[in-house]
């Protein structure tokens, strides 16, 4: 078989795309590698947003005048493109919501609190996001189901054997991370959306760190539920999106209650709007869902296997450029990992090492980065990430292993 090379992108024109980056923090050129908590937004996205409050503004849908129909296109005509992003087979398919944790949650309180009962058993990992955690726990609460987790390896992999295990006649959901935000693992989401739906469960995939660097195809994972945030894929802030299959989406009740998502209103009874206006209740993140569209546009125009070509090569030099210094841990050195590299140094806390690092111009994040079980499982109250998209430059990774070895000198 003949494998085609990604195309090189032509990173320092690209990098001129993003105004932020031509920034000096405290003196000192800025080396953006906090990409995992959010990216940075291209030109394109931000004129997009800018262009809509100053020549389109108006509330969608409910509309006859010019404006308000020019927006309620422009609305619809995101969603879609986001359709044809995720492979989806209908727009319709497509709920707009304020990230990844909103989509979670509309999951568990719609489908979960009209399907799941009390003995009932939700599958997750012990890798997963908070946001792909607590909602399923308060589901339980509510309920009386149970939360199990899939254990994970001392490389940051899932214990396949223990996932087999923990499935059981009562099991009801599985809900998965596609990438770990906190050690970078790449999960096999397709062959274990493929076994769970064999055993008749739904299946939730949280796509918030694989979406920016992994072409998704729902309708190649045969996931029930595809969950992203637009701010992780180069878009706004307060935007993401839900996928879910149409079957159940009409079978879902509302979740909140409002304008734009009914039907027929009386003061006794309400009858609901078909997917997706039945999730999208009042007034949704019109200039979000408008830049969210430039977003897709312009990952698309730079191309998603390149994308990921560049960051595996970063992420590579970067591993090995840690790997070589004294006294670090790296913490996930899973077979298949997404642009994350999240380590400790010994005897230094990560808000340490994160501030000396600020102070040469190197933004990483520091923290339990919401993934607490993570970090009780690798015996560490926290980590420092790195995380990388395709702008960033090997030069910056060596600024990044200059910090690092100021942070030796410092606290030695």
């Amino acid at each position: 078989m003949t494998v085609t090379a990604a195309p090189e992108l032509d990173v320092e024109q690209l990098r001129k795309d993003f105004p932020i980056l031509s920034q000096r923090i405290r003196g000192k050129p800025l080396v953006y590698l906090d990409n995992a908590a959010t990216s940075q937004k291209p030109r394109s996205v931000i004129d997009a947003v800018g262009r809509f409050y100053a020549t389109e503004n108006a509330n969608i849908h409910r509309g006859v005048h010019f404006l308000s129909e020019r927006a309620t296109l422009a609305y619809e005509a995101v969603r879609a493109g986001v359709a044809r992003f995720l492979n989806a087979s209908s727009s319709d398919e497509i709920v707009f919501t304020s990230g990844t944790t909103e989509a979670v949650n509309l999951v568990a309180q719609s489908w979960g609190r009209s399907a799941v009962r009390a003995g009932d058993e939700l599958l997750v990992t012990a890798m997963e996001h908070h946001s792909n955690l607590v909602p399923w726990q308060l589901l339980a609460a509510q309920t009386g189901a149970v939360v199990r987790a899939v254990p994970i390896s001392d490389a940051g992999e899932l214990d396949l054997d223990a996932f087999d295990r923990l499935l059981t006649d009562r099991t009801r959901l599985l809900a998965i991370a596609h990438v770990s935000n906190a050690l970078g693992t790449v999960n096999p989401v397709r062959a274990l959306v493929a076994h769970a739906r064999q055993h008749g469960l739904v299946t939730l995939v949280d796509g918030a760190q694989s979406v920016p660097h992994l072409a998704v195809d729902v309708q190649e994972l045969n996931c029930d539920f595809f969950a992203f945030s637009g701010h992780k894929v180069y878009g706004p802030t307060g935007v993401g999106v839900l996928y879910g299959r149409a079957a159940l989406l009409e079978r879902m009740p509302p979740w909140q209650g409002g304008g734009d998502m009914i039907e027929a209103v009386t003061l006794e009874a309400s009858t609901f709007a078909p997917p997706p206006a039945r999730f999208e209740a009042g007034t949704p993140k019109i200039a979000q869902v408008i830049g969210l569209g430039a977003a897709l546009d312009y990952v698309a125009a730079v191309g998603l296997a390149p994308i990921g070509a560049r960051e595996d090569e970063l992420l590579a030099y970067a591993t090995d450029r840690v790997s070589g210094l004294d006294g670090i841990r790296l913490v996930g050195t899973a077979r298949h990992k997404a642009a994350v590299l999240s380590f400790v140094v010994e005897g230094v806390h990560p808000h340490d090492v994160a501030a000396v690092l600020d102070d040469e111009g190197v933004a990483v994040r520091a923290g339990h980065h919401c993934a607490q079980p993570v970090m009780s499982r690798f015996g560490v109250p926290a980590t420092v990430r790195a995380s990388f998209a395709f702008y960033n430059t090997p030069e910056e990774i060596d600024v990044l292993i200059r910090g690092l070895g100021r942070v030796r000198t410092l606290f030695a």
